[in-house]
């Protein structure tokens, strides 16, 4: 009687180390082909760096009795300055 059950439980075993193994098998063969895909979009994507915006010294304004004076150091502002595109903040609040 020990016989006779002995040979379906080596059947069930052996067929569940081969599913085992083929699931693995499978299992690695996916994860390999999705790094190849990655590889290749990371080749082809266009990485877009943003720009952030900063100060530079443009300009000196000095007070002299009750007149403002602004010398520049970049002429390119000028027309910007003419057209009141401008901000006033104090250095002592920031």
């Amino acid at each position: 009687m020990s016989l006779d059950l002995l040979i379906p439980f080596g059947i069930l075993l052996i067929m569940v180390v081969y599913l085992i193994y083929s699931r693995n098998n499978f299992e690695k063969d996916i994860v390999s082909l999705y790094e190849e895909k990655l590889d290749e979009w990371k080749k082809h994507s266009t990485i877009e760096k943003e720009k952030t915006s900063h100060k530079e010294l443009v300009g000196l304004v000095f007070k002299t009795d009750y007149k403002i004076n602004i010398e520049l150091l970049d002429e390119s502002v000028e027309s910007t300055l003419k057209r009141g595109k401008f901000e006033v903040s104090n250095i002592k609040d920031n």
